[in-house]
Parts: C-alpha cells; sequence; structure tokens
C-alpha cells in the first residue's frame, strides 16, 4: 500500500508539474515567448541557488566536498555540451558528404533540389542533453524525498509530492523553454522533459528500497542538479540576452529575468510553508 502511494505521488507530482508548466508555457503566456529565455534563465538559476544548493548545505556535509561536486558537475556538462555539439555537426557533415557521392551532374536542377532538405537540418542547441541530464538527476532525489515522507505517514507523503509539483512548475517552464530553442515540436519538448520527471517514480522507489544509504548521496546529487542549471543559464541562456537591444528592452529583460527567480522564489516559500504546516 505505501509503495503504491508512493508510486502515485512522485508521478503526479514528477509528470503532473511538467504538464502544468507546459499548459502555462505554451498556452497562457505563449504570447510572451521574446521574453521567455529571461524567464527561464532567472528560474533556473533561482531554481539553483535558492532551493537546491541550500538544501544540500542543510545536510551537514562538509562544504568543501559541495562545492568539488559543482565544480566537476560544471566541468563535465560542459564536455556533454562539447560532446552533443560535436555529434551534430559530424552527422551533418557525413550527411552532406554521402549525398554529394550521389549527386548526379548531369541534373543540376535535380541536384539543387535534392540537396534542399538538408537546409533544414536541426540546428544543435547547446543545454538540451544538459538540462535533461540534471533534470533526471534532480527528480530522481525528489523521488527519494517524497518516498521518506510517506514512510513516515501518508498524510505527510501526499504534502510533499504536493510540494514538490508546485516548486517544479517554474523550473520545469525554464526546461521547456531551452529544449524549445533546439526542436521545432512543442511535443518533442514536453515528452522530453515528463520523461524526465517520470524519473521522480524511479527515485520514489529507491527511497523505499534504500532509504538510508540514499540519504548520504542526497546532497551530492543536488549539487549536480544545480551544476547543470546554473550551467545552462550562464553558458546558453543568458548570452542570448546579451545583445544591443533600446532601453525599453532592456528593462523588459531584466524585468522578465526577475520574474523568473521571484517566481520559483516565491512558489518554493509557499510549498515549504504549506508542508511545515
Amino acid at each position: 500500500m505505501t509503495l503504491l502511494a508512493i508510486l502515485l505521488g512522485t508521478l503526479a507530482a514528477g509528470i503532473g508539474s511538467v504538464w502544468l508548466a507546459a499548459w502555462l508555457s505554451f498556452g497562457i503566456v505563449s504570447r510572451y515567448t521574446q521574453h521567455m529565455l529571461s524567464l527561464a534563465a532567472g528560474a533556473l538559476l533561482a531554481t539553483a541557488f535558492l532551493h537546491l544548493l541550500p538544501e544540500a548545505f542543510e545536510a551537514g556535509v562538509e562544504p568543501h566536498n559541495l562545492f568539488v561536486t559543482l565544480l566537476f558537475g560544471l566541468l563535465f556538462f560542459f564536455l556533454l555540451d562539447k560532446a552533443e555539439l560535436w555529434h551534430h555537426g559530424h552527422e551533418h557533415h557525413h550527411g552532406e558528404h554521402d549525398h554529394s557521392d550521389g549527386r548526379n551532374d548531369d541534373h543540376p536542377q535535380h541536384s539543387e533540389h535534392a540537396h534542399h532538405p538538408h537546409a533544414h537540418h536541426v540546428k544543435a542547441v547547446p543545454g538540451s542533453w544538459t538540462i535533461l541530464a540534471g533534470d533526471s538527476v534532480h527528480c530522481f532525489g525528489d523521488g527519494i524525498l517524497i518516498a521518506s515522507a510517506f514512510l513516515v505517514d501518508l498524510r505527510l507523503g501526499i504534502v510533499a509530492a504536493l510540494a514538490v509539483l508546485a516548486h517544479e512548475v517554474p523550473h520545469h517552464m525554464g526546461d521547456l523553454v531551452v529544449l524549445r530553442e533546439g526542436s521545432k515540436s512543442r511535443q518533442t519538448a514536453v515528452l522530453k522533459v515528463s520523461m524526465a520527471g517520470a524519473i521522480t517514480a524511479l527515485g520514489g522507489v529507491a527511497g523505499f528500497a534504500l532509504l538510508e544509504q540514499l540519504h548520504g548521496i542526497l546532497p551530492y546529487m543536488l549539487a549536480i542538479a544545480s551544476s547543470s542549471f546554473i550551467y545552462v543559464a550562464l553558458a546558453d541562456l543568458i548570452p542570448q540576452l546579451q545583445k544591443r537591444l533600446s532601453s525599453r528592452e532592456t528593462a523588459a529583460q531584466i524585468v522578465w529575468l526577475l520574474s523568473g527567480i521571484a517566481l520559483v522564489s516565491g512558489v518554493s516559500s509557499l510549498a515549504h510553508s504549506f508542508a511545515f504546516h
């Protein structure tokens, strides 16, 4: 019975938060797509610095170890981005090479038409693998926390699941913006983030079976997840905002950036207050 409650609670929190974030991102606020990058950057930075890292440091682990984990996490996600760009560039190069080998020089018009699909090759956008990897680690940790609450009391578990769902919504809105940049399909972006959200259930099952062992590594998992969100915000999103704009457009950028920070901070505070009471 407890395991079933953990599965239902973790799936509701992990996937439900993604679908709610998608409804907000692509529905109510879709008209503000020009400002969603600023909102995403603020949400990701706030999730890392105001939610994940404080929880990691509150666990009583040596701060030096957490900072080392954070540093190596940043380096790892930098290399992951490099691998992603190399992989897409390698595929694109071979696609063009294979096509040129089979080209009929006697029919230039046919050749030009045949080469046209390569012009629509989807460009690799840094951050997609990184955000999914960090999301998966983060969601696994959320699953452990929800499982630990259910093992204490059923009602506490439900409150924990609702709290996780609430504070994950603004964060997932940022994730969807990042993935939407690399894909022309909203459905693909939602599916990818939903798959990462489903890892919450895996974390719940693992927490049910190995709670004592996993609680020891949870702070390090939070630090790794933080490093992915910090990297994506600073290496991918913020550089896209650094353009010469009018004073009005710059002010709008800053307002949306601060709104992302305030949204995560406010929702997290309300969720924690609700869980405490």
